[in-house]
């Protein structure tokens, strides 16, 4: 797992943080990557280490299984394999 935020990271958070805040409430880099340096978020390159984070974390996975996991409001795909994980 790493906790870096670049560009694509910080961009697919923009676009798609809806499905976690229910509305707009960033529109700038900066202060996308601030919500997400304070709160506990993480990139991830695989399905997997988005498990493992769920597990780790105790967040609930109660009906998922596999990559039904991916549809979690919690995980944003990225688009380049890899997978933003913020706890909310």
């Amino acid at each position: 797992m790493t906790e870096q935020f670049d560009d694509a990271v910080l961009q697919c958070f923009l676009d798609k943080q809806e499905q976690l805040l229910y509305k707009k409430v960033f529109s700038t880099k900066k202060e996308a990557r601030e919500f997400l340096e304070e709160g506990m978020a993480v990139v991830v390159d695989s399905v997997k280490e988005v498990w493992e984070f769920f597990e780790e974390e105790g967040l609930d996975t109660y009906g998922l299984k596999g990559k039904k996991i991916l549809e979690a409001s919690e995980v944003f795909t990225v688009g380049d394999g890899r997978y933003l994980v913020v706890e909310a």
